[in-house]
């Protein structure tokens, strides 16, 4: 059996022990790790890495656990599901058999959810959620990744049932559920039979419990709460909204990018190559006005220019003497002066 093949046969029997694990947990409705780690214990959770005996295979279960793990840490869990899902990747950690320890893959995207949900729990007191986030933290657990699983091209055939577990979210509309018109019938009956009551003690007129009209207040905070959740929705459907505006703002500008680098290439392929046979020839001057312009601003340019070293240096060495006789060290003499040789003995011919 193959690792991956290894990895596909465990996920199911894995993902069923940490839904029943978090499932006890969700039943003592806490937050408290002294609850969570009972509950470990009592199944024997650390055991899930016996029966493992490669090395590879060690690796590639541990991660497969994290990562299984991580996705009830994320929304749209609970806070108290995702409490317990961070609990269990804290034992999971400091259970593993793998050396050196695998680390918890986590993605760049989930960074908000994982600090607004640290910040939840610091705000709420919930002071061991925040203490077991900050040692995970501080031993450097986390791998901070693009993508919480690493991608493969057989993507189909890993982690299909991926199913949100309904018993797990954090239901939006318990209020409503709760302050509903046979709730609020009930507790304004109760509340009557506490009034009569209490108008026949003698001692009445200082007792004051309750307010005197709790079934309208009670209707009017879940309406206000209900108000406050439409509120903060369409603020998030704005803010997708705008998102999904820019995203395709974006799209038309890139969109319109291809279409003139596409026009652009087709206008530079139709350009005409000249010959091999052509090459070698030299290509003609263009005699336009703008060529002489061009040729007179070149040559004017040259004129501005200042002399050169050498040009320089012979203006001011190379004419001194110049109207001097140079004599020229040659061994072959100079054909002026084989012609006054000739001259001369041509006249002591005709003296003789």
């Amino acid at each position: 059996m193959t690792i991956a093949k290894a990895c596909d046969y465990f996920w199911i029997p894995f993902k069923t022990d940490c839904e029943e694990l978090l499932g006890r947990f969700q039943l003592t409705e806490s937050v408290r790790y002294e609850e969570f780690a009972a509950i470990w214990r009592a199944m024997d959770f650390s055991s899930v890495f016996y029966g493992i005996t490669t090395h590879q295979e060690k690796r590639a279960f541990t991660r497969l656990a994290f990562a299984t793990v991580y996705d009830y840490f994320l929304p749209p869990y609970s806070f108290q599901i995702r409490a317990g899902a961070l609990y269990t990747l804290y034992g999971l950690y400091h259970a593993q058999l793998s050396l050196p320890k695998e680390k918890i893959w986590i993605a760049l995207k989930d960074w908000v959810h994982m600090q607004k949900f640290v910040s939840d729990a610091l705000s709420c007191q919930h002071l061991d959620v925040v203490y077991v986030y900050r040692k995970l933290e501080s031993d450097k657990v986390f791998f901070y990744t693009t993508m919480p699983k690493q991608l493969t091209f057989d993507a189909k055939r890993r982690f299909l049932n991926k199913d949100v577990n309904e018993e797990f979210q954090d239901h939006s509309a318990r209020v409503a559920e709760l302050v509903n018109t046979d709730t609020l019938e009930e507790i304004a009956n109760v509340h009557g039979h506490y009034e009569r009551i209490k108008q026949g003690l003698p001692v009445s007129s200082s007792i004051s419990v309750t307010p005197v009209n709790l079934t309208a207040k009670l209707l009017e905070c879940a309406l206000e709460f209900q108000q406050w959740q439409e509120k903060n929705a369409a603020a998030k459907n704005k803010d997708s909204g705008a998102k999904a505006k820019k995203s395709t703002k974006q799209t038309e500008s890139s969109l319109r990018a291809d279409l003139l680098a596409s026009i652009k290439s087709k206008s530079y392929g139709h350009l005409s190559k000249a010959s091999k046979s052509r090459r070698h020839r030299q290509v003609e001057m263009d005699t336009s006005g703008s060529g002489t312009d061009h040729m007179q601003e070149f040559t004017a340019s040259r004129k501005s220019r200042p002399p050169s070293l050498r040009a320089r240096t012979w203006q001011n060495l190379g004419n001194k003497g110049s109207d001097e006789r140079t004599q020229h060290w040659l061994l072959s003499s100079m054909e002026e002066d084989k012609t006054a040789m000739k001259r001369s003995q041509q006249r002591s011919r005709f003296k003789w």
